[in-house]
């Protein structure tokens, strides 16, 4: 019953409001676009670009050949992952402290703010979240049946499956290895642990040096600030807390907080620390650092059930319903509005669909910046019948997310050419950084003006008509 709940209640909140009114935004557009690929062209990409999500690309590619591309392809893997992940957690919590503790971990895994999120989302966190429950689990199955080496192969297989989903989920192991120095683990355990930890990594170690040559994807990330710490410095001090009660209950078990606080602790101050030699913190790369979190706040729910189970027995058993009401009435504003467009940055496919009111034959299509490319990689149709006159190679052939684009002067010549260009851009502002967009952009500021223009959820179309006859 412990992890029954929590997969039921998950896939329920995973299924409610799926499709988000048919909305993809920009990085669900990545895995969109590369799963429609073929495996040749995939593996061409890999080897420029995205290699550390290469296995769920290609995992999506198969899933997309198998059921055809559609918002429920792209985002059903996430949500049985996050109801593989909750109800593991809840397994988890029955073993360390009981079935209350492990109810209430479940239900609290799948209420927290930022596993919603990624619960209907097309990208691999919450595959790697699973992964990394599933991994934990084996680990405290392990060491409560000493002697299992089915459980430890197990384990390897585990972590191995996350890293290759994404290779950051390795910070599960020195986690891990914290839980294994509080319990005061045997010398045959830390031999099993070492052994499978050591194969896993292993078998990671050459995504791992690859994808480094590749680390200038992430260059885009915003340098570590006082303000972006507020976040995990209040999950560490829910999760303490918890901890502490916990453990208050005896040292040196294996218990929730031996589990749950360096699961928690350990991959968010990793993160952390990787950040301030090179940019990297992003809440979701340590998404599976929330299972801990869970952990925690599920032996809190444990401390109150006992504290009243001590004074009124009767009332008890209300104690864990009675929260998990009170805790969806509380949250269900953002329940809501993460099923919305509007909790994304942007809707490839609205604008898209812009595109098709706007476009008449024979028109041009600009990009700025280029990756807005992603509109027409995703929804082709909408694009029929008009010529990307600034690409130079499609972004299948080059192995680019965003096709590679001609030179400045043969984007301007190009745009000379035209009576009437649509430009795909970003809302508010048009981002102008490199030279070819501020080609574009000059030019169709001194011989184009705008007739039309259509906004979208984050982007928008304009149409430009020149002013005077094209050049031949």
């Amino acid at each position: 019953m412990s992890w029954l709940i929590p997969l039921f209640g998950s896939l329920l909140l995973g299924l409610w409001g799926l499709p988000r009114q048919g909305s993809v935004w920009r990085d669900e557009a990545a895995t969109w676009q590369v799963a429609t690929r073929s495996t040749s062209e995939i593996w061409h990409m890999l080897q420029n670009i995205d290699v550390v999500h290469g296995a769920y690309y290609l995992l999506m590619h198969a899933l997309f050949e198998c059921f055809g591309a559609g918002t429920a392809t792209l985002r059903l893997p996430s949500v049985i992952a996050t109801g593989v992940a909750a109800a593991c957690v809840g397994r988890i919590g029955e073993r360390l402290a009981g079935t209350w503790v492990g109810l209430a971990a479940g239900m609290a895994f799948v209420l927290l703010p930022a596993v919603q999120f990624h619960l209907q989302e097309g990208r691999p966190y919450a595959l790697v979240a699973a992964g990394a429950a599933m991994a934990t689990l084996l680990l405290v199955s392990a060491l409560q049946q000493r002697g299992r080496a089915v459980y430890w192969a197990a384990y390897s297989v585990a972590v191995t499956v996350s890293g290759l989903l994404n290779w950051l989920s390795l910070m599960m192991l020195p986690a891990h290895l914290a839980t294994l120095l509080w319990v005061r683990a045997g010398r045959g355990t830390w031999k099993h642990w070492t052994t499978a930890s050591s194969v896993a990594v292993a078998a990671v170690l050459p995504l791992v040096l690859f994808s480094r040559s590749q680390s200038g994807q992430v260059s885009w990330i915003p340098p570590l600030t006082w303000h972006m710490l507020i976040g995990p410095a209040v999950l560490l001090l829910i999760g303490g807390t918890g901890a502490l009660l916990d453990r208050l209950r005896g040292v040196g078990r294996l218990s929730a907080a031996s589990v749950g606080l360096p699961l928690l602790m350990i991959p968010q101050l990793g993160l952390i620390v990787a950040s301030l030699i090179q940019p990297l913190y992003l809440e979701r790369y340590v998404l599976f650092s929330q299972l801990g979190l869970a952990l925690l706040i599920g032996s809190l729910v444990g401390s109150t059930i006992r504290a009243v189970q001590s004074r009124r027995p009767r009332l008890a058993r209300w104690v864990l319903p009675t929260m998990v009401v009170l805790a969806t009435v509380g949250l269900l504003p953002q329940l809501l509005a993460k099923r919305s467009p509007a909790s994304r940055v942007d809707d490839v496919r609205a604008v898209a669909a812009d595109v098709q009111q706007l476009k008449e034959a024979g028109n041009a299509v600009l990009f700025i910046p280029s990756a807005r490319r992603d509109t027409k990689s995703v929804t082709p149709k909408d694009f029929s019948g008009l010529r990307d006159i600034a690409l130079a190679q499609s972004p299948e052939a080059s192995g680019t997310l965003k096709g590679l684009e001609a030179a400045p002067g043969r984007i301007r010549a190009a745009m000379l050419a035209q009576e009437r260009i649509l430009l795909v851009t970003d809302v508010p502002g048009i981002p102008v950084d490199t030279e070819r967009d501020k080609t574009k952009m000059s030019v169709l500021n001194q011989y184009f003006s705008i007739v039309a223009a259509k906004r979208s959820h984050g982007r928008q179309v304009l149409v430009y008509e020149r002013l005077g006859p094209p050049r031949k």
